[in-house]
């Protein structure tokens, strides 16, 4: 069973607007990487496949070492610099976010062509709109979660809740 302290810091931690946050980026990206993926994809999607699927790991890694408070075992790079490796994760999540909705709002526009009610074949116009949405929502809560990790940053804290 787990240890009293665990026990006390799981519903901390899902009510910290980091644990919140990081909900918000799992599903999110979750909801982009199947979307790309349970479609016909070419070239630069790729990359936003990558990039989801990526970060969508680590996110969940992230997650799941904070929530059952296990960051003083993660060598190197937790314990006091885990608030400081959690902000370089989402700084670096958002800046490959930020290609990756362009690629999504590129290939959306390329199959502009085929939203009219006239058009009867197979497009993926609402596939590639669906998850450049998915995409924007995720780069969003990358954004906020840099700006509470560098307001906790700047006033010297070491904590991430």
């Amino acid at each position: 069973p787990p240890t009293p302290q665990v026990r006390s810091n799981i519903p901390k931690f899902l009510r910290s607007f980091l644990g919140i946050t990081r909900i918000l980026q799992i599903v999110f990206g979750a909801g982009l990487w199947i979307t790309v993926a349970a479609n016909k994809y070419d070239g630069p999607i790729h990359f936003v496949l990558f990039v989801a699927v990526l970060f969508w790991l680590l996110t969940l890694a992230l997650f799941f070492i904070t929530l059952l408070d296990k960051q003083n075992l993660v060598p190197l790079l937790g314990g006091e610099r885990w608030l400081c490796t959690n902000l370089t994760h989402d700084v670096a999540a958002a800046a490959l976010y930020l290609p990756a909705i362009g690629v999504m709002f590129y290939k959306t526009e390329s199959y502009s062509y085929c939203n009219l009610d006239q058009y009867q074949h197979f497009c993926l116009y609402k596939v590639y709109l669906t998850a450049a949405v998915f995409a924007c929502l995720c780069c969003l809560s990358y954004l906020l979660s840099i700006i509470y990790g560098g307001c906790r940053k700047s006033r010297g804290e070491q904590t991430v809740i």
